[in-house]
């Protein structure tokens, strides 16, 4: 992947992202009538943005209670001497109640997103990730309600 870094977004491409941001399965025809191109000319663009790994992939969103997953917790996780960034991801992306894990600075090594079908299912995925070797401990706090999610923009 190139370093999206580097990549100069004009105001349009700024337009396209944000379009497909807020629906990724919109079609070229769709974008361009926004953005006054035409579709073949929003795919190029497109097709450059992904090239420059400013787009990285497609996915759904999916609605975690609906799925039946109502239990939601963040997890501080303890790690035994220095445990890489590739150890961490590594040992907590085995775990399919593992939405997403962030290395930090301060006493926990990493703070992990975890969704779970109930406090019975958390706990059993808190014991599969406290058994993983370099793992000490875990601090759970279990979420009471979602006040807002706002994705980046």
């Amino acid at each position: 992947m190139k370093d999206c870094l580097a990549v100069n977004l004009d105001e349009i491409d700024q337009q396209i992202v944000a379009l497909l941001r807020e629906n990724a399965r919109r079609s070229f025809q769709d974008i361009g009538s926004r953005v006054a191109l035409s579709a073949p000319a929003v795919k190029r663009r497109v097709d450059r943005l992904e090239a420059a790994g400013v787009i990285r992939g497609y996915s759904a969103t999916l609605d975690h209670v609906a799925l039946g997953w109502t239990t939601h917790a963040v997890v501080s996780l303890f790690c035994e001497g220095p445990m890489s960034g590739s150890d961490i991801l590594a040992t907590a992306g085995r775990h399919p109640e593992v939405a997403a894990a962030y290395t930090v600075a301060g006493e926990a090594s990493a703070i992990l997103h975890l969704h779970a079908r109930d406090t019975e299912h958390l706990e059993q995925a808190l014991e599969r990730l406290r058994d993983a070797p370099g793992i000490t401990r875990t601090q759970t706090q279990i979420v009471l309600s979602t006040l807002f999610e706002r994705p980046v923009q």
